[in-house]
C-alpha cells in the first residue's frame, strides 16, 4: 500500500508542475482512501505536501521566466490571511462536511478547467499585472477555500491570473505555484492548533511529490495546455463524484432529482466547454491571401492584340 501511495504522490507533483494546480485535489483522496488518514489530518497534511512541492516546482518556472513576482507575492500575501482563517475554521467543521465541501470544490474547479481561460495574451509576453483590488478580493477568497478544505488553490488561482490579469497560461501556471506555496503553509498553520500530523508519512509523500513536480516542470509548455486541462478536468469530475458517493447516504443517490440534476450539470458543463472551444477557434487569425494571390496581370482584361 505504501508503494501505491508513493506512486500516486508522484502524480501530485506532475499535476502541479504542468498545470499549476491539482495537487490537493489528488492529495486528499490519496491520504484518506489509500493512506487511511482521518479527514482533518489528510487536509492538514495535504497543505504541507502541496506547499513544499509547489515551492520546489517553482524553481524551473522561475528560471524560464514564467513567474510574475509582484503579482504572485501580492496575491499570496492577501491569500495567506484567508488561508489561516479557513484553517482555524476547519477545526469546528465535521470531517464528513469537509469532504462534501471538498467534492463540491472539485466539481466547481473541474467546470472552470473544462471551460478554459481566455488566453488573451497567448502570443505575447504575459507580463500584464493584476489590479490591486482584484488581487485582494480573489486572493482572500481563494485563500479561505484553500485553508478550509485544503483544495482549490491552483485551479482557482490559475483562472484568476489568466482571466483577470491577462497573463498567458504559462505565466499563470508558474506564478500560481508561488501563491499556492504561500497559502498552503499559512493554512497549515491554522490547522496545527487542532490536528496532529504523521510526519513520517507526510515527508515520504512530499518527497515523491517533489520528484513528480520536477518531472512535470520539464514537460510544462511542451504539451498543449488545452488538451491537459480537458483531460484532467474530466478526471476531477470522476473523482468528485466518487468522493460524494462515499459521503452522501445511499437514499439520496436513489432520488430521481439527484440524477436529473447531475444530467443537467453534465450537459451544462459540456455545452460550456463546447462554447469555449468555439470562441477559441473564432479568435484565431484567418490567414490572408498570399502576396500576389488572386491579382490579375495588368493586361488581363485587355483585348488580345492578335487578330
Amino acid at each position: 500500500m505504501i508503494a501505491l501511495v508513493l506512486a500516486a504522490s508522484v502524480l501530485i507533483g506532475i499535476s502541479l508542475g504542468i498545470l499549476g494546480g491539482g495537487g490537493s485535489i489528488l492529495t486528499v483522496p490519496i491520504l484518506v482512501y489509500l493512506a487511511g488518514m482521518d479527514t482533518k489530518e489528510a487536509v492538514a497534511t495535504s497543505l504541507f505536501v502541496v506547499g513544499a512541492t509547489s515551492a520546489v516546482g517553482l524553481l524551473p518556472h522561475a528560471r524560464a521566466g514564467r513567474v510574475r513576482l509582484r503579482t504572485g507575492l501580492l496575491f499570496g500575501a492577501v491569500g495567506m490571511a484567508g488561508a489561516y482563517g479557513g484553517g482555524r475554521l476547519a477545526e469546528y467543521v465535521p470531517g464528513n462536511a469537509l469532504l462534501i465541501l471538498f467534492a463540491l470544490m472539485m466539481l466547481a474547479t473541474a467546470t472552470a478547467m473544462l471551460r478554459g481561460p481566455r488566453e488573451r495574451d497567448a502570443g505575447g509576453s504575459g507580463r500584464r499585472e493584476l489590479p490591486v483590488k482584484h488581487v485582494a478580493v480573489q486572493g482572500l477568497a481563494v485563500g479561505a477555500v484553500t485553508g478550509l478544505v485544503g483544495s482549490g488553490g491552483g485551479f482557482l488561482v490559475v483562472p484568476a491570473l489568466a482571466l483577470l490579469g491577462g497573463l498567458s497560461m504559462s505565466a499563470a501556471v508558474g506564478t500560481s505555484l508561488l501563491v499556492i506555496a504561500m497559502q498552503s503553509f499559512s493554512g497549515l498553520a491554522g490547522h496545527l492548533a487542532g490536528v496532529r500530523i504523521d510526519w513520517g508519512t507526510t515527508l515520504m509523500v512530499t518527497a515523491a511529490a517533489v520528484v513528480g513536480s520536477l518531472i512535470g516542470g520539464r514537460f510544462a509548455g511542451r504539451i498543449p495546455p488545452g488538451t491537459l486541462r480537458t483531460a484532467f478536468g474530466w478526471f476531477v469530475v470522476v473523482m468528485g463524484v466518487f468522493v460524494l458517493g462515499r459521503q452522501i447516504p445511499a437514499a439520496v443517490w436513489a432520488s430521481p432529482l439527484v440524477w436529473s440534476g447531475a444530467g443537467l450539470a453534465a450537459a451544462a458543463t459540456a455545452a460550456a466547454a463546447a462554447v469555449a472551444r468555439g470562441r477559441g477557434r473564432g479568435r484565431r487569425r484567418v490567414p490572408g491571401p498570399r502576396p500576389g494571390a488572386g491579382v490579375l496581370p495588368a493586361n488581363a482584361h485587355e483585348p488580345s492584340a492578335t487578330p
